[in-house]
């Protein structure tokens, strides 16, 4: 540690790595002190020059004498004193909470602009931001806003507040932290400044907010902004984040399903957005999630995703393979099939000028899938997208029904979408960014039939799977959505293995008849991933389907005991 002056305080000043490598400032927000940053900077510092200070009246920084001078003014004079200080010529910045606001209004400002890289903002957007999205944002999203936004009024009271940091706020703090976002208070974080810093930062509120909301300056900045939204911030809205790329030329958007001290809770997800925005404005070439993270005109609605379809040879899963690769995903088609891999991959190529690659793989082995899913990490990175589409049908009664039937039939249509959500999911888990899986069920799954016991067995597991998976999953941003589509013209019928009396070409001919094709399917698929839907029935009989099965389960018991073809 050292100290440097900025006019009548002394700022704490604290580096760590090599200082001949890129350097990256870390500045905290209130009332945290740059301990804040320990987890992440440990993880950067081998890579990366890591500096970080307290900010003037926290930590071991001093207070100024007039507490009007924790306006901007003074705030941007400290930024540009630590850069003087460090002397290295350009520096990568990143702002947590009021840091982020304070780094926002520096930004903007000659002596510090000129001599950033790139600034990753997040836990707060700048104000003169905020300003316009209050004045112009809908009203409905504007008061959501200024309801998460209480404690800025409250602070604006005199005495209280400095009475509520002497008594209860420390204490209330930590159990904000672990109730909340499950962080426990180590050494450093909250500091045993907390009481102290707490007063003192009240007046980075009392000396900007009101006159800055009142009149404020132009909010556009040039340089790169990464802006990393922490989904579960109770501080800060979706709404307010989504502005603030119309202010920004260069501008990267990434999420976080974490709370506002997303740096102690996740800190190798934070520390690998930094390095990766970081590392790009350095010239290393953009990592897929910072590709997708970009913010810009022409953009279509999955470039840049990386997407799984298994069972991607024919039918719904060829349909949804070409249909992610038209609106620009990369898709890695997978069929027991190696050969109806390979068209669908080339169609994609020579259709839509895509991406796509053919790999073969046996769903129902665990070893398989374990292989597959390694080898889509290493060699594609983490799927954005994975739908567990592949399966079987066998039809008969359930007598006619062999136990090798019945264990084929799990292991393909069951074990194969429990295979790839349990390989998929972990993956998309540790890289911390959410995703989505699609399970492929049928109306099946809730419309009992004589002749498809084993088949509407494994869609019903897979759909209360499906939703089960939804709920574990939901606190890390990743989506799971159960397709259920009714009578689709598509090959299963004919390649179904039919058991005791039940005809081949009266099914084929009932789903031909039909005429719903696949590829409507594959759209319902994209729109539920857009939406996030929990469960989608696909076509008219399908919704008839799901309605009565929650109306009348005992109609749909009824309707059983009548003859019916394959779904799907």
């Amino acid at each position: 540690m050292r100290l440097i002056e900025s006019g009548d305080v002394r700022l704490a000043l604290f580096e760590e790595g090599d200082p001949g490598k890129p350097t990256i400032l870390l500045v905290h927000g209130y009332p945290d002190t740059h301990r804040v940053w320990d987890e992440v900077a440990e993880i950067l510092r081998d890579r990366f020059h890591v500096v970080r200070y307290d900010v003037r009246g926290a930590g071991r920084s001093t207070a100024p004498r007039d507490h009007h001078d924790y306006d901007f003014d003074h705030l941007a004079a400290d930024l540009v004193a630590v850069l003087e200080a460090i002397g290295k010529p350009r520096v990568h910045l990143v702002g947590h909470d009021w840091g982020s606001l304070q780094c926002w209004e520096a930004v903007t400002r000659p002596r510090v602009r000129e001599r950033v890289a790139s600034f990753t903002s997040f836990g707060g957007p700048g104000l003169d931001q905020a300003a316009a999205f209050l004045r112009y944002g809908k009203r409905r999203e504007v008061l959501g806003q200024l309801t998460r936004s209480w404690y800025i009024g409250a602070f604006q009271t005199p005495v209280l507040p400095e009475l509520a940091w002497r008594t209860l706020m420390p204490k209330a703090l930590a159990r904000t932290m672990r109730a909340g976002e499950g962080i426990e208070p180590r050494p450093g974080h909250p500091a045993d400044t907390l009481s102290r810093d707490g007063r003192n930062g009240l007046w980075l509120y009392r000396a900007n907010m009101m006159n800055r909301m009142r009149v404020p300056g132009d909010p556009n900045v040039d340089v790169p902004v990464q802006l990393i939204e922490t989904t579960g911030d109770v501080f800060v809205s979706p709404a307010l984040l989504a502005s603030v790329g119309q202010w920004v030329r260069r501008f990267w958007h990434r999420r976080i399903p974490a709370g506002h001290w997303a740096q102690r809770s996740h800190p190798e997800v934070v520390a690998r957005m930094i390095a990766e925005f970081a590392g790009h404005l350095e010239g290393a070439p953009a990592a897929r999630e910072l590709r997708r993270a970009r913010v810009a005109e022409g953009r279509k609605a999955f470039e840049d995703r990386l997407v799984v379809v298994t069972g991607a040879g024919s039918g719904i899963g060829r349909a949804t393979a070409r249909a992610f690769a038209a609106h620009g995903a990369e898709v890695v088609c997978a069929d027991l099939d190696p050969a109806t891999a390979a068209r669908t991959a080339d169609e994609i190529v020579k259709d839509f000028a895509g991406t796509a690659h053919a790999v073969e793989v046996d769903v129902s082995s665990a070893e398989q899938m374990e292989t597959f899913a390694g080898n889509i990490a290493k060699n594609h990175g983490v799927p954005d997208i994975v739908v567990n589409n592949a399966g079987i049908a066998i039809a008969g009664g359930f007598l006619d029904h062999s136990l090798e039937d019945w264990r084929r039939t799990l292991d393909v249509n069951l074990w194969g979408v429990i295979h790839g959500c349990r390989l998929f999911a972990a993956q998309m888990v540790a890289r911390g960014e959410g995703g989505h899986i699609v399970n492929i069920a049928s109306m099946a799954a809730f419309t009992p039939s004589r002749p498809l016991p084993a088949y509407s067995a494994s869609k019903a597991a897979v759909k209360m799977l499906s939703e089960c998976l939804r709920a574990d999953l939901a606190g890390q941003g990743i989506g799971v959505t159960a397709i259920c589509p009714g009578f689709v013209s598509t090959a299963i019928a004919r390649n179904a293995t039919y058991r005791g009396a039940q005809a081949r070409e009266a099914a084929v001919r009932g789903l031909a008849l039909r005429g719903y094709p696949p590829e409507r399917v594959a759209a319902h698929v994209l729109r539920a991933v857009h939406r996030n839907e929990a469960v989608v029935p696909v076509n008219l009989e399908a919704h008839v389907g799901y309605a009565l099965s929650r109306l009348s389960p005992g109609a749909m018991r009824a309707f059983a005991r009548l003859t019916g073809v394959i779904r799907r």
